[in-house]
């Protein structure tokens, strides 16, 4: 598929460092996604040249249990929390109009590779449990589940009281970069919402992601997870979804993933 895109991928070989930090990484996962992702996970693999983060897919098994490989970019092994997923807000944003504005994400100090790997073991616990409805469909209204109900209308769209023309525009809902100056009003937005980040507005199975990552972070691991705008490096706006009172009633849906 990335040769396709016109990119080279290829294989990247662990050093001993990495692979600990990878092992440390599954050590760190909530005690579900460690039971499920045993029975489940074929394989995980790391390339560079990748044009993504990561990538989960589903293998072909038959008739037996449902089975999956997570391929990661390599370089995540490099970076810490903090420095990858301000890598990533800033995808959303464009800075050439105006340099004066920042967008930055404090995250911690871990290794990135534990926030990536939480996120994309997330999708496998969903699509094994069903947390979010089994459907590929992009606009089939199906029943919702008690994690979707009164969020999502379908797989890729909110319900009518959480559209808003702004976050429309956003790149997980657009597909585009907006310039970096609409960031604080971005974030003020994003705060009327139930949504963890504006990764998690992409779809339901993003939403489910993004809030059991940054919930286990935060309030697990006990890390920070915050974005924070600057203009002329003074504070201007600071989403933080674990204070949102939007979001926090969502949280008592995430026992399940901590049941010994």
């Amino acid at each position: 598929m990335f040769r396709e895109a016109g990119l080279k991928p290829v294989n990247h070989e662990l050093t001993p460092a990495q692979n600990e930090k990878v092992s440390r990484a599954f050590s760190r996962l909530p005690p579900l996604h460690q039971r499920l992702l045993r029975q489940h996970l074929h394989s995980i693999s790391f390339m560079d040249n990748m044009p993504n983060t990561a990538l989960t897919s589903l293998l072909d098994s038959g008739d037996g249990p449902k089975r999956f490989n997570i391929t990661f970019r390599a370089g995540l092994l490099n970076e810490t929390i903090s420095e990858w997923a301000s890598w990533k807000e800033n995808t959303c944003f464009n800075r050439t109009a105006d340099s004066s504005y920042a967008v930055r994400v404090e995250g911690g100090s871990l290794d990135a590779i534990l926030y990536v790997m939480l996120h994309e073991a997330t999708h496998v616990v969903d699509a094994v449990t069903g947390i979010t409805p089994p459907t590929s469909q992009r606009h089939a209204l199906v029943e919702p589940t008690p994690f979707t109900k009164e969020v999502w209308r379908t797989m890729n769209a909110p319900v009518e009281e959480y559209v808003d023309s702004l976050l429309e525009q956003t790149r997980f809902r657009s597909g585009r970069p907006m310039v970096i100056s609409m960031a604080p009003d971005v974030y003020r937005k994003l705060a009327q919402t139930p949504f963890p980040s504006l990764y998690g507005m992409a779809a339901w199975s993003e939403d489910i992601a993004e809030l059991v990552t940054i919930y286990h972070l935060t309030t697990r691991l006990k890390q920070p997870f915050y974005v924070v705008v600057t203009k002329d490096n003074v504070e201007v706006a600071r989403f933080e979804p674990m204070k949102n009172p939007l979001v926090k009633p969502r949280l008592k849906q995430l026992a399940a993933f901590y049941v010994p």
